[in-house]
């Protein structure tokens, strides 16, 4: 039977690339995020590909009563949904403490936690009442560390580690599966998002070392979903081969 699969933050980056991946498994997708046009460019695209059927929903991640708005709307044969993917997170700025823009806490704390937690709790209680489901976070690396001037991004991520966690023991008696995906430096918009749209610095984060591409980590996540049931692939960290840690790189000068 075709699973129906739910990711968040699917209009670029690790979000697309996942579509993608799982679109050539032919799994149903239900692609959701804040741009319309990139959903329905996506959309177009995947059913021309495979034989997937696909849905969009525009909404932003943050605000509740959309979401929820979003996810009544669903027509019957889209209500069962088997694999929520929490992929969407963003950074913002990357300063100390004491200069932060508290307007870019807010943001991240807003979309990296409670919004996995609203999408978490809208689709979950289905997933419990039918004892099946699968739920994959897309942490961080950084969920495992810290790095200077970024202590509000990695906390966002311990709390996703730390949700995580709480999920597996919450849903044990569900036969609901739950994976944490922990990328390292990933080559997507993060960057250009995280600096506000300042190419250049963006650009040198990724220079001197090869990156992850977001096709990387979808097929991390591809795999993980792919299992039988009875296999909970719980935790899978993959970095680049040039990053030992969440502030340690290897880079070479050209």
């Amino acid at each position: 039977m075709k699973k129906t699969v739910f990711i968040t933050g699917a209009t670029s980056g690790i979000g697309q690339a996942t579509a993608r991946r799982l679109a050539r498994e032919k799994y149903d997708l239900l692609l959701t995020g804040r741009r319309n046009e990139r959903l329905e460019v996506l959309k177009n695209e995947l059913e021309q590909i495979s034989g997937s059927r696909v849905l969009t929903l525009c909404f932003d991640i943050r605000k509740l009563t959309e979401l929820q708005a979003a996810v009544d709307s669903l027509p019957s044969e889209w209500q069962t949904i088997d694999v929520l993917v929490n992929n969407a997170g963003l950074a913002l700025g990357l300063a100390p403490l004491h200069e932060g823009a508290i307007e870019d806490w807010e943001c991240m704390i807003d979309t990296n936690v409670k919004g996995l937690l609203y999408a978490t709790r809208i689709l979950s209680p289905r997933m419990v009442a039918r004892k099946s489901g699968h739920i994959v976070n897309v942490c961080s690396i950084s969920g495992k560390g810290v790095y200077p001037n970024g202590a509000v991004y990695c906390a966002t991520k311990h709390a996703v580690d730390a949700i995580t966690t709480g999920m597996r023991m919450d849903f044990l008696p569900y036969g609901i599966r739950v994976t944490q995906v922990c990328p390292g430096a990933v080559e997507t918009e993060f960057s250009m998002v995280r600096f506000h749209g300042d190419k250049s610095r963006a650009d040198k984060v990724y220079e001197g070392f090869q990156p992850l591409t977001p096709e990387d980590v979808a097929e991390a996540i591809c795999y993980a979903i792919s299992q039988p049931a009875h296999v909970n692939v719980q935790d899978i960290t993959i970095l680049p081969t040039a990053q030992a840690n969440v502030s340690m790189f290897h880079k070479t000068t050209r």
